[in-house]
């Protein structure tokens, strides 16, 4: 099955997809209140970002959650997880995703290879 079928209209692997992602918001909640307001921030930093369907964002997102609550367990607040710069933790976060950003980075360079490279 072609990467376009299987990320986009594979309505087994979405249905599958949305029930985790349920399951994960659920662990989200089950978190202290400061850890719930940071996750969601990161969150909705790193969609900004996303490209394609977004499943490595996700699976940065479950990691994420498991992080917090080990910090919850060790009785950690959550800037001591994510260091005062929350915005670099989350660009730290985003190194291993495929992103918007990498996308038009590739686009813009191929496309001056094409005309004026080697």
């Amino acid at each position: 099955m072609s990467t376009f079928w299987d990320n986009y209209l594979n309505v087994k692997k979405i249905i599958e997809e949305k029930q985790e992602y349920k399951a994960q918001m659920a662990r989200v909640q089950a978190l202290p209140q400061d850890y719930q307001y940071v996750f969601k921030k990161i969150q909705e930093r790193m969609w900004m970002f996303a490209s394609g369907a977004g499943y490595d964002i996700m699976q940065i997102h479950y990691d994420l959650i498991d992080l917090f609550e080990a910090g919850v367990a060790e009785g950690k607040t959550v800037l001591q997880i994510t260091g005062d710069d929350v915005a670099a933790f989350c660009d730290d976060l985003l190194r291993s995703a495929k992103t918007n950003t990498e996308n038009q980075r590739e686009a813009f360079n191929r496309d001056i290879q094409k005309k004026v490279g080697r």
